[in-house]
């Protein structure tokens, strides 16, 4: 089976050319755990925002580091293939830190993109924190929010399927 993640170094080259030939680079990061048309919307929204898009997965450990120890339900080898076969995302890559930071930075897509129940830095939120935001501000690239689609979400499904 082929690896469906691209490394951050060659994405990094990658990104390089992309800005040389003007094309805008769209950013989002997740676990994408049992993937839902919550998800999918979201990352179609994401892509409309710019040329291409990069989807950053959060590794097994990674997961496991923020979610707890049950989640995520679905491996990361798994997860990434599914995501990479959505026609919304040109590119998938594999992290193993708990946030997004290291990728926002050396990627410095135009677009960071996150769901709706984030806190926009730049506006007044009950959101939870967005760190990788203070990065791409720091560079002059825009954050975007997408609309948070309620009820939508892996740990309602997780919470249906058990109680069945």
């Amino acid at each position: 089976m082929n690896s469906p993640f691209t490394d951050l170094a060659d994405l990094v080259v990658l990104r390089q050319q992309w800005r040389e030939q003007g094309l805008s680079v769209v950013f989002t990061n997740g676990a994408f755990d049992l993937l839902h048309a919550g998800h999918v919307t979201y990352l179609q929204a994401a892509r409309a925002l710019g040329d291409l898009l990069i989807v950053g997965l959060n590794s097994d450990a990674s997961v496991r580091g923020y979610k707890g120890p049950t989640r995520p339900i679905v491996p990361e080898l798994q997860r990434g293939i599914v995501l990479a076969a959505l026609r919304s995302v040109e590119y998938v890559t594999l992290f193993e830190s708990l946030t997004a930071e290291p990728l926002v930075s050396a990627l410095q897509p135009d677009i960071y993109v996150k769901g709706g129940d984030y806190a926009h830095p730049e506006q007044a939120s009950n959101g939870k924190d967005l760190p990788e935001a203070r990065i791409v501000l720091a560079y002059g690239g825009k954050v975007e929010l997408i609309q948070y689609q309620a009820g939508l979400s892996t740990s309602n499904l997780i919470a249906k399927i058990r109680s069945e």
